[in-house]
């Protein structure tokens, strides 16, 4: 006799089956984002270095560039900021990070990439 509420043989097996597995559904999760970190995150922050280490290498006399595009010779360091001379007698004061990159004396600009 069958009674309401009752499942059948056939279908008493299979009710977990139907459902995904919770560690299955956070694999491409994961995998995006150790990607994401590879190609975009990584990079950006090597990149990051290389410029905080070139403008803490400053000193005077070199010739810089910055994201500006203002060319000028750095006469003094100081903690925060750097000043530049632009022009004969010319001097303006720039945050370091704003330096793009440093004019090697061949004429050549080594940026920070």
């Amino acid at each position: 006799m069958f009674l309401y509420g009752q499942s059948s043989c056939a279908g008493a097996g299979s009710g977990g089956a139907g459902q995904p597995n919770m560690l299955g559904a956070l694999i491409p999760f994961v995998l995006i984002f150790v990607i994401f970190y590879l190609l975009i995150i990584l990079p950006q922050r090597k990149k990051q270095k290389k410029h905080q280490e070139m403008v803490q290498d400053l000193k005077g006399g070199e010739r810089i560039v910055t994201a500006g595009g203002i060319y000028g010779t750095v006469t003094r360091v100081m903690d925060d900021r750097i000043e530049v001379e632009v022009g004969k007698n010319i001097k303006i004061q720039i945050t370091k990070s704003s330096v793009s990159g440093v004019i090697k004396p061949g004429g050549t600009e080594a940026k920070s990439k």
